[in-house]
């Protein structure tokens, strides 16, 4: 892969060189920024005593690179005649810039001391990958079938795709570029763009931590389900029997009366009670699998992003194999084409449904992982001048393009397990129907039996291993799915605990604690309260966080992010920077999403979350094991206070933190700038200033003298003109 800083670095290099009219202190500055390179990648310090080393993607965090000399792009051109003036002045610039760097490069390293230690992704695959990994995670694989065939089929990517062009990709947009221009955390980002601001970095933390806390439970039921996908039979194939006390053998009952892996599922692995306030015994096997996933977890991270991003090799790449490998076997099923169609299969009524629409916006919202953090930490440890805009395209794209994918694959499964079904019911109603029983005939619908899909746990834990169990060769089959599911968690929770670490590094909270024990520390703490999952209402806990704490306070942090960009940061300036990063601006159509459009829907989204909250309630399905079935219970009071306490806990640092500024308190301490390449970026790139159009003086609201209307005073960085640059 062509390393792009290093192309700009050489082409930098050739203009400096080429341009013998440059000023003395221009090519000092830039000889001393070419120096400081990082020590691991055996770059040497002396300019003149080594041999020239190109560095890794990224390898020295300062992104990009503008070597003032560069040997062998020197070497490749005809030096000038000596005597001439072009080689007296060029000679003097050199000298004059050696020496006064050896005098002045202890305080700029000194300077640059924070941005040395971060650490940079190795290259762009590692990168890119990372990132998709993190965007793709497990409600693409069963959260995305769910939702289409529910809201409309193939209508319901009418919604999805609107939802995705003025909501998911420019709030992806704007996170990559915000994190590769300010190249810090998200507290270390909104602290920059203003003081006030802080408090949205601390959020995003805190949400990206609850998170975290009850989604490795999943990482954790997935690692019980592939440990015992070894087992021949598959213990969730056929019920248990239950030894009476006559010593007769009997099937269980209560798996009699629902399935086989109903039974599994809630009974062995969860061990459900019948109430959220019935905790019951302690679930010893998903305490060992709590503990476990941790520990990987811990162990992938430790490291930090270079070793984590390593990972994602297999991480990110392997559950699409098993996608494609799973795709081939579906289609070959008898029944998977009525699956499939009735997935896409357009219902055009239910684009009246506003439901439908809310469904839809909140699924591109969370499919991508935005508003945790995670992504604007990744594009921190980018090069200066890596093109943000494309991979938000391309990510973005990936993203949705797996969910229906995943689809695909899940629906002709489905369907193959819906036929298997009405073919044993129609078997069974012939049956009776040939002994003239005409009464009680059970009934068989093809087409309820499609509908009857579930979505999240119930979807692969009950509906996809029912179907696998019908599979020849049952174990493999079984053992790729969790393992798919495994690497989707596990890649999705690199990118949540990234977002928490490096805000807390950027922080500096423990300036003398390693990385190693800040991820150690919050495995830890994580894992100690991952274990009130490990009882009989744990996955009701669960359900709980998951209903409130990862989707209120994402979409306030998300509003809060576009806001800021927008009418204090502005749109005008942010623009200017993702050109110098870039080399293109973004078009009218990014910057009306950024001010408008993003904002009014994600403002309507909360809106319409919260009416149908308070008009409709909220419930979750207990287990009633007499039944052998789940039942609609509401949530007790105590629940819904520690709701409101997990939605509170994240959006109040908001107000807290500008609230604690105007009254003198820092609750985020300042810090300087990150080290931005910014002249040698404007250089490269040809950047001129830009003058707005008429167009974009109305709708943004840029006046004549380089401010923005709607917008309140601006903080953090000071905007500096071209000429003041030169």
């Amino acid at each position: 892969m062509a390393n792009t800083a290093q192309l700009l670095r050489r082409q930098s290099s050739r203009d400096i060189v080429l341009k013998s009219q440059k000023s003395i202190d221009q090519l000092e500055l830039r000889e001393l920024r070419g120096r400081l390179v990082s020590k691991e990648h055996g770059v040497s310090h002396h300019h003149h005593t080594s041999l020239h080393h190109q560095p890794l993607y990224g390898a020295t965090n300062q992104g990009f690179m503008s070597d003032a000399f560069d040997e062998s792009s020197e070497l490749e051109q005809d030096p000038p005649p000596f005597g001439s003036e072009a080689s007296t002045s060029k000679a003097k610039a050199e000298l004059v810039a050696i020496a006064t760097a050896s005098a002045d490069q202890q305080d700029i390293v000194e300077g640059e001391k924070e941005g040395e230690e971060r650490e940079s992704w190795d290259s762009k695959i590692m990168f890119l990958l990372a990132t998709i990994g993190y965007a793709v995670g497990l409600g693409n694989v069963w959260r995305f079938p769910y939702l289409a065939q529910k809201n409309g089929g193939g209508a319901f990517l009418v919604p999805y795709f609107i939802m995705l062009c003025i909501q998911g990709i420019p709030i992806f947009y704007l996170e990559l570029a915000i994190g590769q221009r300010l190249r810090k955390g998200a507290i270390g980002v909104w602290s920059q763009v203003s003081p006030y601001l802080g408090g949205i970095g601390i959020s995003s933390a805190v949400v990206s931590y609850i998170v975290a806390l009850y989604y490795n439970t999943i990482i954790a039921w997935c690692l019980i389900y592939l440990l015992h996908s070894f087992e021949t039979p598959l213990p969730w194939a056929d019920c248990p029997t239950r030894l009476y006390k006559n010593f007769t053998y009997d099937h269980e009952p209560e798996c009699v009366a629902s399935s086989p892996t109903q039974f599994y599922w809630y009974r062995t692995t969860l061990q459900c009670s019948e109430s959220v306030d019935l905790p019951e015994n302690f679930n010893y096997h998903m305490a060992i699998a709590l503990i476990v996933s941790w520990f990987l977890v811990y162990i992938c991270m430790v490291q930090g992003i270079t070793s984590s991003g390593k990972i994602v090799y297999m991480t990110a790449i392997f559950p699409y194999v098993v996608l494609i490998i799973f795709f081939f076997r579906g289609i070959t099923l008898k029944g998977a084409a009525d699956g499939v169609a009735h997935l896409f299969t357009p219902r055009w009524e239910t684009l009246l449904d506003p439901v439908v629409w809310l469904e839809a916006g909140t699924q591109i919202f969370f499919s991508l992982g935005l508003a945790f953090g995670g992504l604007i930490a990744f594009s921190s440890y980018n090069p200066a001048n890596n093109n943000c805009y494309r991979d938000a395209i391309l990510v973005s794209l990936t993203n949705c393009g797996t969910s229906m994918f995943a689809g695909v694959v899940v629906f002709s499964v489905i369907g193959f397990k819906a036929t298997a079904t009405f073919d044993r019911c129609t078997e069974e109603r012939n049956g009776l129907m040939a002994q003239n029983k005409t009464q009680n005939l059970p009934v068989c619908d093809l087409q309820t039996e499609l509908a009857n899909s579930a979505s999240g746990t119930g979807l692969a834990f009950i509906i996809f291993t029912e179907a696998i169990n019908q599979f020849p060769g049952a174990q493999l089959w079984a053992v790729l799915f969790f393992l798919m599911l495994f690497t989707l968690g596990i890649d999705s929770q690199f990118g949540t605990l990234e977002g928490v670490v490096t805000s807390l590094v950027d922080m500096k909270l423990f300036p003398n604690l390693p990385k190693e024990y800040i991820v150690g520390a919050l495995c830890f703490s994580c894992c100690t309260i991952s274990m009130c999952f490990a009882n009989g209402a744990g996955s009701y806990i669960f359900q709980l966080m998951d209903s409130f704490a990862g989707n209120f306070p994402l979409l306030i942090i998300a509003l809060f992010e576009c806001l800021s960009i927008s009418y204090i940061y502005g749109v005008r300036r942010f623009s200017d920077d993702i050109e110098m990063m870039t080399g293109s601006r973004p078009n009218f159509y990014w910057m009306f999403c950024w001010k408008y459009l993003s904002p009014c829907a994600m403002v309507t989204i909360l809106l319409a979350s919260f009416y149908q909250l308070l008009t409709e309630g909220s419930s979750y399905p207990a287990w009633i094991a007499s039944k052998g079935a789940t039942e609609s219970m509401e949530w007790p009071h105590w629940c819904i206070v520690v709701a409101f306490f997990l939605i509170l806990s994240s959006i109040l640092w908001i107000p807290i933190v500008a609230v604690l500024r105007l009254c003198g308190i820092k609750v985020v301490e300042d810090s300087d700038p990150a080290w931005f390449p910014e002249a040698e970026l404007r250089e490269v790139h040809g950047i001129v200033p830009h003058e707005p159009t008429e167009l974009e003086r109305s709708i943004f609201c840029f006046n004549m003298d380089g401010t923005e209307g709607m917008c309140c005073p601006k903080y953090g960085l000071p905007e500096k003109s071209l000429e003041e640059e030169e």
